[in-house]
């Protein structure tokens, strides 16, 4: 895959961006809570919003029957940070890395698309996050994992039904057309892939984090 130089770029603009907006926010919300910041969380939710942001710049697949759709990784690092951290943690993130993504890779969809990317992987991280972090297990592990797939998948069926007739100018009937063949397939696929590489990773680096700063 042949990426260009102003990809790269914006990545690293991106993921300096990122990082600031995180480490400001997790300042101001520590300090009010303990007088001081924890190391462990600026680190930790810094390097995964940046992770996620050249994530998202770098890995981009395209669907075979909709190339306009597109696969990335970006949600990996936010749901792994919502599992370590809480699913508000987790929509700071998925704001962050929407807007960036927004005026970035896909600036030519507008406000449009950094609501539907919020909305789509911000509800993923809110269902999965308040589900594991009312009890941390296995079993609650895989439930918030798969209730969060099919959230995420739901309300993009929704947006597309909204948002797609205002912005490609396409008939609600053809979008209604493309829901079984196209639009559910993808995203099932899209946040199925995702939370089966968070479930993998996540207690690595899980381990990795306490390992670093406990």
């Amino acid at each position: 895959m042949n990426i260009a130089k102003e990809h790269i770029l914006l990545a690293v603009i991106a993921a300096v961006v990122a990082v600031s907006v995180i480490i400001l926010a997790v300042i101001l919300k520590s300090r009010r809570r303990t007088g001081r910041p924890s190391t462990k969380k600026i680190a930790t939710l810094a390097v995964m919003s940046a992770m996620s942001i050249v994530l998202m710049v770098l890995i981009r697949i395209p669907f075979p029957t909709a190339p306009f759709l597109e696969y990335d990784p970006a949600d990996i690092p936010i749901l792994i940070s919502t599992f370590l951290f809480g699913p508000w943690w987790g929509l700071l993130m998925t704001a962050v890395v929407s807007i960036i993504q927004g005026i970035t890779v896909s600036a030519s969809s507008g406000i449009i698309g950094i609501i539907m990317h919020f909305a789509a992987t911000g509800g993923f991280v809110l269902a999965a996050g308040l589900i594991y972090t009312k009890g941390k297990s296995l079993k609650r592990a895989i439930a918030a994992l798969i209730v969060g797939a099919l959230v995420q998948t739901a309300l993009m069926v929704l947006m597309n039904l909204v948002f797609t007739p205002l912005f490609m100018k396409t008939d609600i009937e053809i979008v209604v057309a493309m829901l079984i063949p196209t639009i559910i397939p993808f995203n099932l696929i899209k946040a199925g892939v995702n939370a089966i590489i968070t479930f993998i990773v996540y207690k690595f680096v899980s381990k990795s984090v306490s390992a670093l700063f406990d």
